[in-house]
């Protein structure tokens, strides 16, 4: 079903791979962890929570045992609907055998949703302070590699999740559609603020949000202190909405205030959401809305 404007699903990230304690105190690490974080980003209103799986020392980890873990800890506090990372599967591998088993978690451990990288790019991060690159490296995503993570999903009833970092990833599904790797209703994300993919701006998301099939749902994931205005700019818009410590730290703009939970980022989301007149879905009515489970 398509999008119901008076109502939005909130996702919450409620941790990546390349952030640290270091940086953020409050990211989780260890399964029950993780699983406290989402219990408190579903109280605070999400229905949807996006991870990455990490080990106890927050190094990231493609083990199914270990995502089993992660999704049996959440399942024992709240039906939020799990989805779970593919991003960067194909790095450090030498050939598709060894790529196909990275992926062995997806259609193991059967999440609901899992995220799907639809484009490849220049992935970097720029300090105006030093002039120079805090990293830099090429974030590969050709069709071969985004066709064996789909069929891990299908075979697995995973429904995808279409990551954007530009308008021209979104037709990057067309031809998959043919094919039959991607079966409509799709939900498209739109990941905005990477050096490398489309600008922060209201005006590009508004483009990206106009090539999306109708029946087909979008959120926005803003990355940085930027995100707060992306945010207010999907609800008007209509469109889906994703926070967590993942893609932002902050509660404010200016980065003054670090939220000490994605429970804090999510109150504050629904709170916008709410002030716009929108209310956020629960968890059964964002799988209505979204499809799920996923029909092949």
């Amino acid at each position: 079903m398509p999008l119901v404007e008076d109502k939005v699903i909130v996702t919450c990230a409620v941790t990546g791979v390349l952030a640290k304690r270091e940086q953020c105190p409050y990211l989780p690490y260890t399964p029950v962890e993780i699983a406290e974080e989402v219990k408190r980003a579903y109280d605070a209103g999400a229905a949807v929570v996006h991870i990455h799986g990490r080990e106890d020392d927050g190094d990231q980890t493609w083990s199914s045992a270990r995502y089993q873990q992660i999704k049996d800890e959440v399942q024992k506090r709240c039906p939020i609907i799990i989805n779970f990372s593919t991003g960067g599967f194909s790095m450090g591998c030498a050939n598709d055998e060894e790529k196909k088993q990275k992926l062995e978690y997806v259609w193991k451990v059967k999440p609901e949703m899992a995220a799907l990288n639809m484009g490849s790019m220049n992935y970097a991060k720029y300090s105006e302070k030093r002039k120079a690159f805090v990293f830099d490296f090429i974030f590969a995503n050709p069709f071969s590699e985004i066709i064996m993570a789909s069929q891990a999903m299908r075979e697995g009833g995973v429904k995808p999740e279409l990551e954007c970092f530009d308008v021209g990833h979104i037709h990057n599904a067309d031809p998959l559609i043919a094919m039959g790797v991607l079966k409509r209703p799709l939900q498209y994300s739109f990941v905005m603020n990477v050096l490398g993919g489309v600008a922060p701006t209201v005006t590009n998301l508004e483009a990206m949000s106009r090539n999306v099939g109708a029946g087909d749902t979008w959120e926005i994931i803003g990355i940085s202190k930027v995100q707060w205005r992306l945010v207010a700019a999907a609800l008007i818009l209509g469109g889906n909405i994703r926070v967590g410590l993942e893609d932002n730290f902050y509660l404010d703009p200016a980065g003054t205030k670090m939220a000490k939970s994605n429970g804090e980022l999510v109150e504050k989301a629904v709170r916008m959401a709410r002030d716009v007149g929108r209310e956020p879905m629960t968890a059964d009515e964002a799988r209505r809305a979204l499809a799920l489970p996923q029909q092949w």
